[in-house]
């Protein structure tokens, strides 16, 4: 009988941890032993996957011993430093972190857009993207691979979930606080009465949006419009794509939104873009304006697939359209795609598969 691999869970316990439960419960059963791991403060609990109650382990070496994938779902700093102890004890590592978005010799893989991409990991890692990033990718890929894609500009509504669990604990607070009031009508109104407790975020979120997400870079760029930049890039394998993005957070609870404006290298029509996205894995068309037919995050939220309306042709470039985005970010986002990726791996390293570690310098089909 054959072995099927063996898989660790780490970050089990946190927020898009929850849905990778569910998602290994709801998927075609292709693992074997699933441990679960967390943090030293969350061992001991029992959390239920594939309908069964299982014991969360302490993030250590032996935890991460006789794992043929590893699945990290914790902060960059954890990855950062038990990732490559994870690679070197066998396992290929998916990342759900920044932490290796960008090395060289780790692949940024959207399964929908570059799966060939998984099997080339010299330091056993593979990378997820950005939960903007996920939420965009599986439509403008699929319309690339079509037109050719040369610039994007694109508008994120970023939900709070994607901030974390306390973040989203604070902008509920702050609404029961506005809930039934007048605030709003004045200026500074809803920032006084909410008080000074604004948690990650510049401004009050209730009855508001903040048009920052990330940490400051260079030029007054943040951190995550950076970031899907280079992302971007990296994945289609267009290192010179113009890119230009602004983040806003928004008082949604779970669900990104993107408005996106991308011009190709020939011309569009909408007609061919309705035909390439109805058919696009991934990717749901819902897009009739007439009828109040669009994605918006509360009818998207808890879904899997891409969701895309309002679809134009640019009034003023046969070359460019704009398309209206949404995806959940903890699914698509985050615990989806790197589900997506293991579940590759898992059908590549089956026995006889070679080292796991995947085609790198020097190795390939013929060596030794």
């Amino acid at each position: 009988m054959t072995r099927k691999p063996a898989l660790a869970v780490v970050g089990a316990t946190g927020a898009v941890g929850a849905v990778m439960l569910q998602i290994l419960s709801q998927h075609a059963d292709v693992w074997g032993d699933i441990r679960l791991v967390a943090s030293r403060r969350s061992a001991g609990r029992k959390l239920a996957v594939r309908g069964e109650e299982t014991e969360v382990v302490a993030l250590s070496e032996d935890a991460l011993t006789g794992v043929d994938v590893a699945l990290f779902l914790v902060p960059d700093e954890v990855s950062a430093r038990w990732a490559p102890i994870a690679a070197a004890k066998g396992a290929v590592v998916v990342d759900n972190s920044a932490a290796f978005r960008m090395d060289p010799e780790v692949p940024l893989v959207v399964p929908e857009v570059n799966p060939h991409a998984v099997r080339v990991r010299p330091r056993g890692i593979v990378a997820s993207p950005h939960c903007t990033t996920l939420a965009m990718l599986p439509a403008v890929g699929a319309l690339h691979a079509e037109f050719g894609l040369r610039e994007l500009v694109v508008s994120s509504y970023q939900a709070v979930s994607g901030a974390g669990r306390d973040a989203v604990a604070l902008l509920r607070a702050q609404l029961s606080v506005v809930a039934g009031t007048e605030l709003g009508a004045g200026p500074g109104d809803v920032r006084r009465a909410v008080g000074d407790d604004l948690g990650p975020f510049a401004a009050p979120l209730a009855l508001n949006v903040v048009p920052w997400s990330g940490t400051l870079e260079e030029g007054g760029w943040s951190s995550e419009e950076l970031g899907l930049r280079a992302e971007t890039r990296k994945i289609l394998g267009l290192p010179g794509l113009r890119v230009a993005a602004t983040f806003v957070r928004v008082p949604v609870i779970t669900t990104h939104s993107l408005a996106v404006h991308a011009r190709f290298e020939n011309e569009v029509t909408v007609e061919r873009a309705h035909e390439i996205l109805a058919t696009s894995p991934g990717v749901v068309l819902y897009d009739d304006p007439e009828a109040g037919d669009f994605p918006t995050p509360a009818d998207v939220v808890g879904t899997d697939p891409t969701w895309v309306g309002r679809v134009r042709r640019a009034p003023d470039d046969e070359c460019a359209l704009d398309l209206f985005v949404c995806g959940d970010n903890l699914r698509k986002g985050a615990a989806l795609n790197s589900a997506q990726i293991a579940e590759a791996v898992a059908l590549e390293i089956g026995p006889g598969a070679g080292d796991r570690r995947g085609l790198g310098s020097g190795q390939g089909p013929g060596s030794a």
